[in-house]
């Protein structure tokens, strides 16, 4: 998100997550929210640039994602798991895909109720553009942060999850 400018040529501190933030707030609440606010920001700018370069959305992105790591194709339950959306919302945007001539739907020989999604050789090939591109808007911007600056980051926040997944283990 860019500073917006006011009449007389200042710049406001963008509005996120964390203008709410007051010295009062705890700590680990400041640090949810900055993470928060970095990742509504990355993510905004992704949607952007998949759109304005690819026209596609970041949904339909993600779901060629996940057909292009399972080359054999994925039924459209599992898609809507691994997306964590509605069986609707896979349905919607796999019509769309198919309509674009990206993926196949075909009647899974196992379970005749259910349907296997594939990507077609464009599907592939797109897909393989888009992610080309998706990692170098990635490492852009995240080039404000040395590399150790990364691993750092990488090592807190792996320390992090391994932390929270412990204590949901607890539960």
């Amino acid at each position: 998100m860019r500073a917006q400018k006011l009449s007389v040529g200042k710049a406001v501190k963008p509005i996120d997550l964390e203008t709410r933030l007051t010295d009062d707030h705890h700590q680990a609440l400041k640090l949810w929210l900055r993470l928060l606010s970095c990742t509504n920001l990355i993510e905004a700018e992704i949607r952007n640039r998949l759109r304005a370069e690819f026209g596609i959305t970041l949904p339909r992105f993600d779901l060629m994602a996940q057909l292009e790591r399972h080359r054999g194709g994925l039924k459209m339950s599992e898609l809507s798991r691994r997306l964590m959306v509605s069986g609707g919302n896979v349905t919607g945007l796999t019509d769309q895909l198919e309509k674009e001539g990206l993926v196949t739907r075909a009647d899974d020989p196992v379970d005749r109720r259910a349907y296997t999604v594939k990507l077609t050789p464009a599907g592939r090939a797109l897909f393989t553009r888009m992610a080309s591109a998706h990692e170098q808007w990635v490492i852009e911007l995240f080039s404000g942060l040395t590399a150790n600056d990364k691993t750092q980051a990488q090592r807190l926040l792996a320390k992090l999850k391994l932390h929270v997944a412990g204590a949901q283990a607890t539960q």
